[in-house]
C-alpha cells in the first residue's frame, strides 16, 4: 500500500545475484534484517512494511527487496519449487551484500521463503520472525478462501480492480477504514505488469510434477523442522482468513525455540494492522529480549 506513515531516507540499489536482479531498499544501521513481502498481486517491499521501516530502522540496517517475480526485481518463479527459487534469490542477495548471516522477517509468501532458507542454510540465519508465513499445513486442509482468490487472480477472465478490492477489503485485513482507494489503484495497476501477467510468481501448482510440488510446498512435513536451531518468533492474525491461524501452533509444537503471538481481531497484515505492537514485539526479539 501507499505509505500512510513517515518512511526514513531509503537508500534504492539493485544487485545481480547471477539467476536474477533485486531491487532493494535500505534504512538504517546495525544488524542487518531483511523484510520478506507477502505474493498478493501488485505488491513490492516497501509497500508491504511502510508501517515497520522506520521503527526497525532506529537499532538496524533494515533491507527490504522485493522478492523475484515482484516490484523492481527480475520477474518469474520457478513453479516447480517456488519457495526453494525464493529462498534460492534471498541467499544470493546477502552474498552479494557481503552479510554472513541477517535476521529474517517473512510475511506470508514471505514467511515460506524465510523458513526455506533457514530449513536449507540455517547457518546464514540469525533469528527469524515468521508472519502468518504460507506452507504451512497446506496438505491438511484445502485452500482457503482467501488463498483461493490469491491463486484465482491471474486466471479465468484476468486481473481486475474488483478481483483485487476484494482481497484486500475482505481477506487481508480485518478492517479496511485505513485502506484507501488509491492504494487499491496503485497495487492493481503494479499487477497488470506484462511479464507477472504472462508468468503469475503466485499460481496453482499443475500440469505433470504438481502433487509433488504440493508436497513440497508443505514446510511442515519437512523432517528439518524439529531440528532447526534458529530462534524464532511467530506472528498471526486470530482472524486470519488467507493462512490459517492454526499454522501459529504447528509451528509452535515443531520449532524448537519458537515463540508465539496471536493477535486478536487481526487479519493476515499483522504488521500493519497491528503496526505498533508488532514493531515493540520485532524490536525486542531481534535484540535478544523476550
Amino acid at each position: 500500500m501507499t505509505a500512510q506513515a513517515a518512511l526514513p531516507t531509503l537508500h534504492e540499489a539493485t544487485y545481480d545475484t547471477g539467476r536474477q536482479k533485486i531491487f532493494v531498499a535500505k534504512a538504517g544501521e546495525g544488524p542487518a534484517v531483511l523484510l520478506l513481502h507477502g505474493g498478493g498481486p501488485g505488491t513490492n517491499g516497501v509497500s508491504s512494511y511502510v508501517r515497520n521501516i522506520a521503527a526497525l530502522a532506529r537499532d538496524h540496517q533494515v533491507i527490504v527487496p522485493d522478492l523475484p517475480g515482484y516490484g523492481r526485481s527480475t520477474k518469474g518463479v520457478d513453479p516447480a519449487d517456488p519457495f526453494g527459487h525464493l529462498a534460492d534469490g534471498v541467499r544470493g542477495l546477502l552474498d552479494r551484500l557481503g552479510l554472513e548471516k541477517a535476521h529474517l522477517v517473512g510475511h506470508s509468501y514471505g514467511g515460506a521463503c524465510a523458513l526455506r532458507l533457514a530449513l536449507d542454510t540455517p547457518d546464514r540465519v540469525d533469528r527469524m520472525v515468521l508472519v502468518a508465513p504460507g506452507g504451512i499445513g497446506t496438505t491438511r486442509a484445502l485452500p482457503t478462501p482467501g488463498v483461493n482468490r490469491l491463486l484465482n487472480y491471474y486466471t479465468g477472465d484476468g486481473p481486475s480492480r474488483q478481483k483485487l478490492e476484494e482481497f484486500i477489503r475482505r481477506y487481508l485485513a480485518f478492517d479496511d477504514a485505513d485502506i484507501t482507494d488509491s492504494a487499491i489503484e496503485e497495487r492493481y495497476r503494479a499487477s497488470l505488469d506484462p511479464e507477472v501477467v504472462a508468468a503469475p510468481p503466485l499460481r496453482r501448482p499443475s500440469g505433470r510434477g504438481a502433487l509433488r510440488t504440493i508436497w513440497k510446498m508443505d514446510l511442515t512435513r519437512d523432517a528439518r523442522l524439529t531440528r532447526l536451531a534458529v530462534p524464532t518468533l511467530v506472528v498471526w492474525g486470530a482472524a486470519d482468513k488467507v493462512n490459517r491461524p492454526s499454522g501459529a501452533r504447528m509451528l509452535a509444537d515443531r520449532l524448537p525455540d519458537c515463540d508465539l503471538y496471536l493477535a486478536a481481531r487481526t487479519g493476515h497484515w499483522p504488521q500493519y494492522e497491528r503496526a505498533e505492537r508488532f514493531n515493540r514485539l520485532c524490536a525486542d526479539f531481534l535484540t535478544g529480549s523476550r
